[in-house]
């Protein structure tokens, strides 16, 4: 039997071959085991795959039999998904966010029906669409905003109120039904939708939404704003318009006389040539104070990450507010949805503009530098050039206020101050902490040109990070430095390590600008595991328990733990997980029961 790996990919290669290809009979690849391993190979590692849903299934226990008694549920149509269990996380905002957590078997389901939507629907998604995509994240949406939203005059700020909570369910599977006809599919994707959820025990219904915290909502947020990102560049097509002249009147003159000059320069006697270059040295110099571009010319630029996407508009401020009324028209009409008044703006792009947590603004500068790549001549080499920002004041001093690193002095400046929740942590651990605090705001803003403002806040991370040791040792930030020093100017926790003593530096902010792949990119999966079988699949086929060595047994199943780090190494099964550095172990039925009772 072909792996259905395989399958898959060459469904992705016809659809993005044939971009208006329906596609049929899809449920038939959920009824495939080898499905179900791959599924697992992806869930396993995450951190969520020992937390309980509903009820006690986790990734603990999957097994051959487990896979089988999905796929004979599927195949009867009588698999039913369960309500998921409602947690909260708080905002940045202050506000909670709400979190549903699937049990493990409807996550295997979910990722399975996952990969072939992916297959179908990721060769037709635009361009401008990078969120929950492979090989695509906030970075990605960034530098393309930075690359192609030069010289636009008005930016449209865009947020969806509530996205991913107010799907309209019959509109999504419409949108679905478009592409995929396959009845099974169709149905199983509505049981999901329809599961509801569970607080404080007490069952609620859903009547739209995507399912919360649901493996499969990314995709099908996808596949719905998919309508959106068709719209706005439609709209796109429609909206541009050619310039009507290249230059401004005044520019094309002076560009003219200097023509005359280079052509007397070719012909002339050679006394007359530095009286003629200094002339068109001069009017260079007029040129360069004088707008080049005739603005005459109309065009959009669009690019959306999830719910949040940024419109770039080269035209008037009536031309934008146009745009936002047709955008909300649709958003209403067709989305069934509503866009955010509050965070739908329109801004000039002299101003900042807030998009995902930089603000973007388009630079009005006439400095003039010599281009490298133009033979050297002098222009205006920052002016209409789309510029990224850190908003320090909203989100790295907001960051350090939230995490008691500073307090605000009577003067307006920022104090680092001890961290009383770190005390109890080991050196070695509060250091951890911080490094992984500043390395995370560092990765994520290395796209910046105001990347080495945050050198203050790495100060302020440094000293609270010396003070918390301070108050640990109870003593002083001197007698910390000198107790920590290096014997190089530096300071670092000294640690072992099999090849001899190391050292814990505090992380520099400098080495994180360095990083190229900063964020969340995501990795296909899809081409990673072509033509290869599951590790998975191979251990449970080779039906031999890894703790007691029995192949004899009926049943074998997978045991899981959340992290190898927590595990003591006082029994036979933690030691072998231990010196095997996995999270996983093949154990016959009675070993792995074994286990849990004890």
């Amino acid at each position: 039997m072909q792996p259905t790996i395989e399958i898959l990919e060459k469904i992705r290669l016809n659809s993005n071959t044939h971009p208006e290809e329906v596609f049929t009979r899809l449920y038939r690849y959920l009824l495939r085991p080898d499905i179900y391993f791959h599924a697992y190979k992806n869930l396993y590692a995450n951190q969520g795959a020992a937390t309980k849903g509903v009820d006690n299934d986790t990734a603990d226990g999957f097994s051959e039999g487990k896979v089988a008694k999905i796929i004979e549920a599927l195949a009867n149509e009588s698999y039913s998904p369960k309500p998921v269990r409602r947690t909260y996380r708080e905002k940045q905002n202050g506000k909670m966010r709400p979190l549903g957590i699937p049990t493990f078997t409807d996550k295997l389901v979910q990722e399975g029906l996952r990969m072939i939507l992916e297959a179908v629907y990721e060769p037709i998604f635009l361009d401008c669409s990078h969120g929950f995509r492979p090989k695509r994240s906030c970075h990605t949406a960034l530098k393309d905003v930075r690359h192609q939203f030069h010289g636009v005059r008005w930016f449209v700020e865009g947020d969806i109120k509530g996205c991913f909570d107010n799907i309209d369910h019959s509109t999504l599977i419409s949108f679905v039904g478009n592409k995929i006809k396959d009845a099974r599919l169709i149905k199983l994707l509505y049981k999901f939708l329809k599961a509801g959820y569970l607080e404080d025990w007490q069952y609620h219904r859903t009547y739209s939404g995507t399912p919360q915290g649901g493996i499969i909502s990314p995709i099908l947020a996808n596949i719905y704003l998919h309508e959106l990102d068709k719209f706005v560049m439609d709209m796109a097509k429609r909206f541009a318009k050619p310039s009507e002249r290249k230059f401004e009147p005044a520019y094309a003159s002076i560009a003219g006389k200097r023509e005359v000059i280079r052509r007397r320069l070719k012909a002339c006697n050679p006394e007359d040539v530095p009286e003629l270059r200094k002339g068109d040295k001069e009017l260079r110099s007029q040129q360069l104070r004088l707008p080049c571009k005739s603005q005459t010319d109309k065009r959009i630029n669009y690019i959306r990450y999830a719910d949040d996407f940024l419109i770039g508009v080269v035209g008037s401020r009536e031309d934008s507010q146009q745009i936002k009324a047709q955008l909300k028209e649709f958003v209403s009409s067709v989305l069934k949805m509503e866009l955010s008044e509050e965070k739908t703006l329109i801004t000039h792009s002299n101003d900042y503009a807030r998009f995902l947590g930089y603000d973007v603004r388009v630079r009005r500068c006439n400095l003039i530098g010599h281009a490298s790549n133009n033979g050297g001549i002098s222009k205006r080499v920052l002016s209409n050039m789309t510029e990224l920002n850190v908003p320090s004041k909203d989100k790295i001093e907001r960051f350090m206020f939230d995490k008691g690193i500073v307090l605000q002095r009577k003067d307006g400046n920022l104090e680092p101050i001890k961290r009383g929740g770190l005390i109890n942590l080991t050196e070695l651990e509060i250091v951890d902490t911080y490094n992984a605090e500043l390395r995370g705001i560092c990765n994520y803003y290395n796209m910046a040109s105001n990347y080495y403002d945050l050198h203050y806040f790495a100060y302020l991370m440094e000293y609270s990070c010396l003070k918390t040791l301070a108050a640990k040792h109870k003593t002083t930030i001197a007698k910390v430095k000198k107790q920590y020093r290096d014997g190089r100017g530096g300071w670092g926790i000294p640690y072992k390590t099999k090849s001899g003593e190391s050292r814990r530096y505090f992380a520099k902010y400098q080495d994180c600008k360095k990083t190229r792949n900063a964020s969340d990119i995501k990795v296909n999966a899809l081409a990673r595991h072509m033509n290869s079988r599951s590790t998975f699949e191979q251990r449970l086929k080779a039906r031999k328990c890894e703790l007691c060595g029995s192949t004899e047994r009926e049943c074998y199943e997978i045991h899981h733990v959340n992290k190898v780090k927590n595990l003591k190494g006082k029994t036979d099964w933690e030691r072998i997980m231990i010196t095997k550095k996995r999270k996983t172990m093949v154990l016959c039925y009675e070993c792995h029961h074994r286990i849990h009772e004890q």
